[in-house]
C-alpha cells in the first residue's frame, strides 16, 4: 500500500513537469536568461520539497494503520545453565631434570666409545673407557702385595693367638695389611674413573668428543648428552593474584603448536617462593613423551583450568553493551509479550569470567530467558520486533 502511493505520486509529479514544467524550462533555457533559469530552479527545488514534506507525512500515517510495518528482525538464544571451565593461559618450554652433559673424571686419551648417537642405555652402563697410564698395573700388583700382607697378618694372627710373638709384630703385619688394602681401594676409585657410565637410564642425544681425542675434566671436555625423555615437565610462572585457585592436582590442557597436539595432565606441584621481580610462583606440570615426539625446550601452550561453574550461565560477549554509567546490559525479549507482539526489554547484567567468545553473566539473565542475538545492536527499549526463530 506505501509502495503504491509512493509511485502514485512520483507518476504525479513527473506528468506535472513533463506537460506544463518541461516546455517552460526549455522556454526558459532558450531566452539565455540566468536570473530566470535561477528563478525556475528555486522554484522547482520547492516543489520537489513540499513533495518530500507530504510524503513523509503519507509514510507516517502508513506505518501507525498498516499492521504489517517492517520490524526489526532478530533471533534470540534461549539460556540454559551448563558447566563453564575457566583457563587461565600461560606460556612455557617443556624440560627434563635428566638431561646433562657427561664431562671424564680423569686425563688422558679417550681410548674407546662403546655407543652412538640415538641409542637407549641403561643405568651404570659402560659409555666410553679412557686410558689409565698404567694405573691398571700398579692396581694389579697392590692387590699382590695386599694379598701378601692379608697372608703374614693371619699367620701372625694365628701365632699370637697361640702366645707365640710379640704383639709389636702383630700390629706391625695388621697396620701392613691395612694399608695395602687403602692403596688398593684408591687405585680401584682411580682406575674406575676410565671408565664413563651412564647415571641414569635414557638416551645418548649426542656423541661430542670421538674416539682418540684427548680429553681432561672441565668445561670444554664433556663426551657425551645424555636424555630421559620419560620424566618431563613443563613449569611455568604464575601471577601471584592466582595463588588461591592454582594449586596441585588441578587439570591442565597442554597444546604444542609445533604438533598440533595436546594432552590432558595435572599440576603436579607450585612454588612456595613468591618472586619479588614479577610477583609470581611457579607450578610445575608433567607431560608424556608422546612416543618420543615431545622433547626438550619444545615450546608448549599451558591451559590451567583456575575456575568451574557447574550451573553457570554463559551468552556471547558481541551481544553485551555498555551504557555511559559503565554498566553492562543485554536485550531479551519480554516474556509477556512473546505470545503477542515480542518486545525488546533491556537488562542490565553482572558479568563474570569470560572464556574465548562467551561470557558468564551472575545476574540479571535466568535461565528461559530469551536473549536477543543476531540484530541486538539494532533495538531499543520497548520497541516492537520480529523474531526470526519463530518465522
Amino acid at each position: 500500500m506505501k509502495k503504491a502511493i509512493y509511485i502514485a505520486l512520483t507518476a504525479a509529479t513527473l506528468a506535472s513537469c513533463g506537460s506544463s514544467g518541461k516546455n517552460s524550462v526549455e522556454s526558459v533555457i532558450e531566452t539565455n536568461n540566468l536570473e530566470a533559469i535561477r528563478a525556475k530552479h528555486t522554484e522547482i527545488s520547492q516543489q520537489h520539497k513540499a513533495l518530500e514534506m507530504e510524503l513523509k507525512t503519507l509514510d507516517s500515517a502508513i506505518a501507525q494503520l498498516d499492521d504489517n510495518a517492517k520490524l526489526p528482525l532478530v533471533t534470540t538464544i534461549d539460556v540454559k545453565p551448563e558447566k563453564f571451565d575457566h583457563y587461565l593461559e600461560l606460556q612455557g618450554d617443556v624440560t627434563t631434570k635428566q638431561n646433562v652433559l657427561i664431562y671424564p673424571e680423569m686425563a688422558g686419551t679417550l681410548y674407546r666409545v662403546y655407543v652412538k648417537e640415538g641409542q637407549k642405555v641403561a643405568k651404570g652402563q659402560v659409555l666410553a673407557s679412557i686410558d689409565d697410564g698404567g694405573l691398571s698395573s700398579q692396581l694389579a700388583q697392590a692387590k699382590t702385595q695386599a694379598e701378601l700382607s692379608r697372608t703374614t697378618f693371619e699367620r701372625q694372627k694365628r701365632l699370637w693367638e697361640q702366645n707365640i710373638g710379640s704383639e709389636i709384630q702383630y700390629l706391625q703385619a695388621k697396620t701392613t695389611y691395612e694399608a695395602q688394602q687403602s692403596a688398593v681401594k684408591q687405585l680401584e676409585s682411580q682406575v674406575g674413573k676410565s671408565t664413563i657410565r651412564a647415571p641414569f637410564a635414557g638416551i645418548i642425544d649426542d656423541v661430542i668428543k670421538d674416539q682418540g681425542t684427548v680429553v681432561s675434566p672441565g668445561p670444554g671436555s664433556e663426551v657425551f648428552r645424555i636424555v630421559n625423555l620419560s620424566n618431563m615437565y613443563i613449569k611455568v610462572e604464575v601471577p601471584e593474584s592466582h595463588l588461591p585457585n592454582v594449586t596441585p592436582g588441578k587439570d591442565v590442557r597442554v597444546y604444542f603448536p609445533v604438533l598440533g597436539d595436546s594432552v590432558i595432565t595435572k599440576i603436579r606441584q607450585t612454588g612456595n617462593f613468591i618472586n619479588p621481580s614479577n610477583r609470581s610462583f611457579t607450578a610445575e606440570i608433567p607431560v608424556p613423551s608422546q612416543d618420543g615426539k615431545v622433547k626438550p625446550n619444545l615450546t608448549a601452550k599451558v591451559m590451567i583450568n583456575d575456575y568451574t561453574n557447574e550451573n553457570a550461565i554463559l551468552i556471547p560477549q558481541s551481544i553485551v553493551s555498555e551504557n555511559a554509567n559503565g554498566e553492562q546490559y543485554v536485550f531479551l525479549v519480554d516474556a509477556d509479550s512473546i505470545s503477542s507482539d515480542p518486545v525488546a526489554k533491556k537488562v542490565v547484567i553482572e558479568t563474570g569470567k569470560t572464556q574465548g567468545d562467551y561470557v558468564e553473566v551472575l545476574s540479571g539473565i535466568n535461565s528461559g530467558d530469551g536473549i536477543i542475538d543476531e540484530g541486538a545492536r539494532s533495538v531499543k527499549e520497548g520497541q516492537k520486533v520480529k523474531i526470526k526463530n519463530n518465522i
